[in-house]
């Protein structure tokens, strides 16, 4: 690999290091460039305006990762899913029935979005504010 290629830690190849993490989520949407770039896009703003202070990163090889007092949640791009994950999903209460993955497990818990879902804008902006609340409590 060119060495002006190489990618750190977080996916982020050297020449785009000087970008900040909401530039390069900027990016990642465009080069999707398809359904996939439009749904991230579209999570992406539901988080800003359910929690206007979130704070934008990006780890384990580019996933875009928001967070406020903690990970409220994540978007992994997958070829037939956007994942939106949330690091303490199982401790939150979803009477709109959002969750459709990871449903397993005790901690996370995720929602799958294809190509032609329609989604539930207000019950999504109720659970990310929640899972921000819930970190804030958490860090008391």
């Amino acid at each position: 690999m060119d060495k002006s290629k190489s990618i750190n830690k977080s996916g982020v190849t050297k020449e785009k290091e000087g970008a900040s993490a909401s530039q390069l989520i900027d990016e990642k949407i465009r080069e999707l460039g398809d359904w996939r770039g439009e749904t991230l896009a579209r999570v992406r703003t539901l988080v800003k305006q359910a929690v206007p202070d979130v704070v934008e990163e990006l780890k384990w090889r580019g996933v875009p990762v928001w967070s406020h007092a903690g990970i409220i949640c994540t978007g992994e791009t997958y070829k037939t899913a956007v994942k939106m994950t949330f690091a303490k999903g199982a401790s939150l209460e979803d009477p709109s029935g959002l969750f459709n993955a990871s449903l397993e497990g005790n901690t996370r818990r995720a929602i799958d979005f294809h190509e032609g879902d329609k989604m539930d804008e207000k019950a999504l902006k109720a659970l990310i504010s929640a899972a921000a609340a819930l970190n804030s409590a958490s860090a008391r």
